[in-house]
């Protein structure tokens, strides 16, 4: 059983999601996922000073625009990174399957993908925030 669930439920979930975290590489993820925490804290320090506050407010949303670009600029870094390792261990082997090299792509992807995901979260909260104020 997995320390960070409690019930068995939960392990059924966590599970492939730690396992995609650390198949796409946990330096690359782990500076993902900081975007990520970052661009959904400054969403709600934008949300929270909406009314109080609107030019503090509006420089929150640029730090989260940033913050969700930041996520996607690393992904596709990882990405690339991630290929030009694969690529070395396919010149290095010679005699590649396809299912190893199907599963190399599969890895390098994953950065992309976590990044992409990031972006998409930061400009939906955006999206919201700037119909908040033109209200």
């Amino acid at each position: 059983m997995n320390i960070l669930s409690l019930t068995p439920k939960a392990t059924i979930i966590l599970n492939p999601f730690v396992d995609r975290f650390n198949e796409g590489g946990p330096l690359f993820m782990s500076l993902i996922l900081i975007s990520l925490v970052l661009a959904i804290f400054f969403l709600v320090k934008a949300f929270m000073t909406l009314s109080k506050n609107v030019p503090q407010s509006k420089k929150m949303m640029r730090l989260a625009a940033d913050a969700g670009l930041l996520g996607l600029v690393i992904g596709f870094l990882g990405s690339i990174i991630g290929m030009i390792t694969a690529f070395d261990s396919i010149e290095a082997i010679d005699n590649v399957s396809s299912g190893m090299m199907a599963g190399g792509l599969k890895v390098s992807f994953l950065t992309s993908v976590f990044g992409t995901l990031t972006f998409i979260i930061s400009r939906i909260g955006l999206l919201i925030l700037k119909g908040m104020h033109k209200a």
